[in-house]
């Protein structure tokens, strides 16, 4: 049964509540905020982090600190805003000190990533920097080997990891093959296969 737009927007509302009072990990003694997600929730085009950091958790939105704000910039070098779009993290409670989540965590974490992408059924999902990318397609290739690269997940959905703009901040060459570089060429070819989805 193909759900409408109202139904949908319930639906994430549900979970939505559910997660903002989850208690099933340690995170949650320490956040000042869960960090759900945001955006359009019938788009074809998500994008999904590893985990909140300072900002976020202060703001209870995803990706809105240095590395949100550069998220943004790459976003919209290719016509992109981030209104239409969908943008989350695997794991929904900043880790202490910043650190990457546990396998633990994401676990505990993951049936609210499931349902999110459940009830937006996204075409193609952007996965941003290692932990996603691994969590996602179940790997543990390297983000240096994955990224760049088309591969297909579950009900047909596209998954293309990208590096998480974190790493970008940290490498600020844009010589040609450099991280920054590659990122432009990543997106270019994200906007690509999204407009071709929306001919």
């Amino acid at each position: 049964m193909v759900l409408g737009l109202e139904e949908r927007l319930q639906l994430m509302e549900e979970v939505k509540a559910e997660c903002l009072k989850c208690e099933k990990c340690p995170l949650s003694l320490l956040r000042t905020q869960v960090v759900f997600g945001e955006g359009k929730i019938d788009t074809e085009l998500m994008f999904v982090g590893e985990a909140p950091g300072a900002d976020e958790d202060q703001q209870g939105r995803p990706f809105v600190g240095k590395a949100g704000q550069l998220l943004t910039r790459i976003l919209k070098s290719v016509g992109i805003d981030r209104s239409q779009v969908y943008i989350t993290n695997v794991v929904k409670c900043r880790p202490p000190g910043n650190r990457n989540p546990t396998p633990d965590e994401i676990g505990t974490c993951w049936p609210y990533l499931e349902s999110q992408i459940a009830i937006i059924r996204p075409k193609i999902i952007v996965t941003l920097g290692s932990v996603s990318t691994k969590a996602i397609l179940r790997t543990k290739e390297p983000i240096t080997v994955l990224r760049g690269k088309w591969f297909e997940w579950v009900g047909g959905i596209k998954v293309f990891p990208m590096f998480h703009p974190s790493f970008l901040l940290r490498n600020l060459s844009k010589e040609k093959g450099s991280p920054r570089w590659l990122t432009w060429e990543d997106i270019k070819e994200v906007k690509r296969a999204w407009e071709e989805l929306r001919r």
